[in-house]
C-alpha cells in the first residue's frame, strides 16, 4: 500500500472528501461509483466498474435481463 501523506477527518456522518489531485489521477468523477472493501484493519476503495457475472470481464459489459454479461459470454449463451 503506498501512502499519499494526505489525512483527512470525518465528520458527524462518517463522510470524507477525497483530494481532488486524487480525483483527478484516479479518474473519479461525479456520481461515479466506488465500491467499499475491508481487509484486516484497512478500508479499501476502488473506483465501480461493472464486471460479467459469468466471467468477471469488465470490458464490454451490457444489461442483459437485469444481469451484467459481456459481448463473449452473451455469444455463447446464443
Amino acid at each position: 500500500m503506498k501512502s499519499i501523506g494526505i489525512v483527512r477527518k470525518t465528520d458527524e456522518m462518517g463522510r470524507f472528501t477525497l483530494p481532488r489531485e486524487l480525483r483527478r489521477v484516479l479518474n473519479i468523477e461525479y456520481k461515479d461509483g466506488l465500491e467499499i472493501f475491508t481487509e484486516n484493519d484497512c478500508i479499501i476503495l476502488r473506483k465501480y466498474q461493472p464486471a460479467c457475472v459469468f466471467c468477471a470481464n469488465t470490458k464490454e459489459v451490457s444489461q442483459f435481463k437485469g444481469k451484467n454479461v459481456c459481448e463473449e459470454c452473451l455469444k455463447n449463451m446464443k
